[in-house]
């Protein structure tokens, strides 16, 4: 049994369970609590964002002494038995409050992450954050299909089992991981943390970090605005009422990542070399957010395209910068402070756009999330091309070991999700 194998078992579990109601909650809420409004669908989503981080961190700050596989059997397991406590609430005050406190237990799961990417080579960082990325994509396709599935030939309550039969398939992933390859409680790089806490580094050391969190939080503000009421403007700009086909809709941009990881590939067999991609695909993000305004089927899904595609390729050059920028000991806290900053801008987009759409039309959250993305492209170049700042100092990651099928060459050992699961 692989760790590494069974680590990205793991996040497809996580990602799917996450997925199955995410494009549905407006729905969902609707069938359960007979509750319409557009702003508490959006203030649910919104205050999942604060739940996470809130917690990663403590969950990072624990994983300094308690190995991740350890933590994860048991907050998974509490995951999992609050999730089926929620089936059973009777109120939508106590569904809150049993499914808030079910995202505080699952959130550790991100800690797969920087978990996965210490036990991997500096060299192999970015084809790992690659294939990372098609995983939660692929993981979104099979959430929000089997999602839209399960809605439409159950109810939507059920979808609530498959979220908890995710957590419990990586609390036993973790127990057969811990027994076969002997992992002990402690973790490994425990004696580390200790020195480097001992020794903090000054607010200069960790301006990387935090200029690549300003941007990521841009970035996910546009990104995720678009998101909660995807489903319901499909409905709307075709006239179908089929839940599955709105739930494959909604995955189209995990399948142009799939394709995206395809041809980066087929390139970097024939050893060419991608120019730096950062501009040109924030454009083609801005474009593909501009078309699925459109009230066209055809342009819908002709945008979710592009913006698939795109979102791919800025991901991953992201967060090969993001751990360019750490050091091994440092993941688990860097990543938190990164994702706490995405989760900021989720946590942004889900409150804008539950207000936007109800005091405007489902059509507005693209014309806006258009005019954050063209704000990305100047904050990109500045973060990307620092090459004289100094930055390079910080660098885990040496230029030339940046293959061509996972992100461009360009600056990205120099500087700096998502998600959520983004």
């Amino acid at each position: 049994m692989k760790l590494r194998s069974m680590l990205i078992l793991m996040t497809i579990c996580a990602v799917i369970s996450d997925a199955v109601l995410i494009p549905f909650y407006p729905q969902f809420f609707a069938a359960r609590y007979g509750m319409t409004s557009p702003v508490h669908a959006g203030a649910y989503v919104a205050f999942i964002s604060i739940i996470v981080m809130l917690t990663l961190p403590a969950w990072a700050r624990i994983a300094k002494r308690f190995d991740a596989m350890h933590l994860l059997v048991y907050t998974q397991c509490a995951a999992g038995v609050l999730s089926i406590a929620s089936y059973w609430a009777p109120t939508l005050p106590l569904f809150w409050v049993l499914s808030l406190a079910m995202f505080m237990c699952k959130s550790s799961y991100l800690l797969t992450y920087p978990y996965l990417m210490r036990l991997e080579p500096a060299e192999s960082h970015a084809h790992t954050i690659g294939l990372l990325s098609v995983v939660v994509h692929f993981g979104a396709i099979a959430g929000a299909a089997a999602g839209g599935l399960v809605m439409q030939v159950w109810d939507a309550q059920t979808c609530i089992f498959a979220m908890a039969a995710g957590d419990f398939a990586q609390m036993v992933i973790c127990i057969c991981l811990i027994r076969s390859h002997a992992i002990a409680r402690r973790c490994r790089f425990a004696d580390e943390a200790t020195a480097r806490t001992s020794a903090r580094p000054r607010l200069r050391a960790r301006l990387p970090i935090l200029r690549l969190a300003l941007v990521m939080l841009t970035f996910d503000f546009c990104v995720y605005l678009i998101r909660p009421f995807m489903s319901s403007y499909w409905q709307r700009a075709s006239g179908s009422t089929s839940e599955f086909v709105s739930g494959l809709v909604f995955a189209i941009p995990g399948m142009a990542a799939l394709l995206a990881l395809r041809i980066n590939k087929h390139c970097a067999d024939k050893g060419r070399r991608l120019p730096d991609w950062i501009t040109p695909n924030l454009l083609l993000c801005t474009a593909g957010i501009l078309l699925q305004g459109i009230e066209a089927p055809v342009w819908i899904i002709v945008g979710r395209v592009l913006f698939g595609w795109a979102l791919f390729q800025i991901i991953v050059q992201l967060d090969v910068t993001m751990f360019a920028l750490s050091t091994p000991t440092s993941y688990a806290a860097d990543y938190s402070v990164i994702n706490f900053f995405q989760n900021l801008g989720v946590l942004l987009a889900s409150f804008a756009a539950g207000m936007i759409v109800d005091e405007t039309s489902l059509r507005t959250p693209f014309f806006i999330a258009s005019a954050g993305m063209l704000l990305c492209v100047p904050m990109g170049i500045w973060l990307l091309d620092r090459k004289a700042s100094g930055d390079t100092k910080h660098s885990a990651l040496p230029a030339n070991t940046l293959p061509a099928d996972a992100v461009s060459r360009n600056n990205l050992a120099n500087p700096g999700v998502s998600g959520h699961a983004n």
